[in-house]
């Protein structure tokens, strides 16, 4: 398949009162043309950042370190001038924010927010551009267009809101969709509206996605890849099948044993993952996950472990992994 972006050794700083915090750390991954690849993990594990990284959106304190790379279409985003940037943004690349009232102007109306994106990227008129923006807002079924183009974001509910951004980001035709935490904060009847929203407008448009979320039911329905982010670095990726029934990082078996199920008989406390995240001002030199970790041993909290293949398909930074050590039936022991 064709490899729309690849990101090698990524790496996101922070330097802050108390240290640099390094929120990315060596993070490698590919998207394909026309896929959906999601990024899941924990608050605090490195998705967002990563996917503003893409963008070019981290702004001091934070940094992307020398070294990282981000290829779209094998040319580094991180090395382009200003110029460049201006056309990828919106035009190549566009994103959907988590938080549609903060990322929307409060000061414009709806219609020209979506239009401004068309006259930069498109060259349209004022005219023409509005024209566009009421087909737009008819695409992502917001009611009574004609009457919303000229209101503002106040005016709207968070699902409105969110539909908005939706508009604003597919104006263009991007290529590349980065859908970030997109129904955070929505009930979840609208959940599922905008997620089938996207699904459909991707289908139309052949645009790849990188949707970024901590909702594993979401994945489950709308991704083709996954890869499960800890502490700044990625622990394990797979396709959908691989990573919710065959996972191997104990890390992964924890997230999918939090969330409810209505396909099991029996009902009980959900899956608690004891201790903290890691603290990135001092990271581990070890696997991030190894002080929450059951079955960890002495090697995890000594060294970062290699990449292992599982298949074709998906692949494992875990010690329990290594041809040498003790099986553990993770299934078995986490009662999946």
């Amino acid at each position: 398949m064709d490899k729309l972006l690849e990101v090698k050794n990524l790496r996101v700083s922070y330097n802050t009162y108390a240290g640099e915090v390094q929120s990315v750390r060596g993070v490698d991954f590919y998207l394909n043309k026309g896929e959906t690849l999601a990024i899941v993990g924990e608050s605090g594990c490195g998705k967002t950042v990563t996917s503003k990284a893409i963008m070019r959106l981290i702004k001091k304190p934070g940094e992307i370190k020398e070294g990282s790379e981000i290829l779209f279409k094998g040319k580094d985003i991180i090395k382009m001038n200003s110029k460049e940037l201006q056309n990828l943004k919106g035009g190549d690349i566009s994103m959907i924010f988590q938080d549609p009232m903060t990322s929307l102007n409060p000061t414009m109306k709806v219609g020209n927010q979506i239009a401004e994106g068309l006259m930069n990227h498109k060259g349209m008129n004022k005219h023409e551009a509005l024209n566009e923006t009421l087909k737009m807002l008819k695409l992502v079924n917001l009611s009574n267009p004609e009457k919303r183009i000229n209101q503002y974001p106040f005016e709207f509910s968070g699902g409105m809101r969110q539909r908005v951004m939706i508009a604003i980001a597919l104006a263009c035709n991007p290529t590349i969709l980065i859908a970030d935490e997109p129904t955070t904060a929505l009930d979840v009847t609208i959940q599922a509206q905008i997620m089938n929203l996207i699904k459909n407008l991707q289908k139309e448009s052949s645009a790849a996605v990188i949707l970024v979320t901590h909702d594993l039911g979401v994945v489950a329905n709308v991704a083709d890849r996954v890869q499960v982010m800890y502490g700044g670095k990625i622990l394990e990726k797979g396709n959908t099948e691989d990573i919710f029934y065959n996972s191997k990082h104990p890390y992964t078996f924890a997230l999918l044993q939090s969330v409810p199920r209505i396909d099991l008989d029996h009902k009980g406390l959900l899956y608690s993952i004891k201790g903290t995240p890691p603290d990135l001002i001092k990271p581990p030199i070890g696997c991030p996950f190894a002080s929450r970790c059951t079955y960890r041993m002495d090697i995890c909290c000594q060294t970062m472990p290699e990449v292992t293949i599982i298949s074709e398909t998906q692949s494992v930074s875990c010690w329990l992994q290594h041809p040498l050590a003790p099986k553990v039936d993770l299934n078995i022991a986490l009662g999946r």
